[in-house]
């Protein structure tokens, strides 16, 4: 029995339909990228593991604020657009003075509002993480907030300062 071949038009059209399959699993796989918008306010909830004090603030980017021993320098806060996935997530760098009145690094990086566990703050008293980024309202200041006078440097022990919030755009 004969095999026949088939033609060159068939040949073509089947390579037609597998490109645009191919391309349509693809498109399918990967979503566009999400664009990031910027706010200037992050709210943040905190926990102290001994007393169970828990305590919701918000905070401007560019602001420091403390809870107990922590200083909270907010670098950034990103947030998805209303019809993406939603997503907000802070740069955060805070560091603990210590009885000898020493700066300890105790968290720098980004930190994700649904998921917390992604990075979290590693310390055996204290929890922080973010809650959501908030538009220009003003946030009320809270007791603990700094001037600028008042906060403790950030400690230069062997710690790169983090990179600059406009780095990741």
């Amino acid at each position: 029995m004969l095999h026949k071949q088939p033609s060159n038009k068939i040949r073509s059209r089947y390579a037609a339909v597998i490109l645009t399959a191919l391309f349509l699993t693809l498109t399918a796989a990967f979503p566009a990228k999400a664009e990031m918008r910027s706010y200037p306010v992050v709210k943040l909830k905190s926990l102290d593991k001994i007393t169970a004090r828990a305590e919701t603030f918000e905070a401007r980017v560019g602001s420091t604020v403390k809870f107990g021993p922590l200083f909270i320098k907010v670098q950034s806060c990103r947030k998805s657009d209303p019809i993406d996935e939603p997503e907000s997530a802070s740069f955060l760098q805070i560091w603990e003075i210590d009885e000898e009145n020493e700066a300890q690094w105790v968290f720098s990086g980004w930190m994700f509002a649904s998921s917390p566990a992604l990075s979290p703050m590693d310390h055996p008293i204290y929890d922080v993480w973010v809650l959501d980024c908030l538009s220009d309202q003003a946030p009320e200041k809270k007791d603990d907030e700094l001037d600028s006078s008042e906060i403790k440097p950030a400690p230069n022990e062997d710690v790169e300062t983090a990179p600059d919030a406009s780095d990741y755009d």
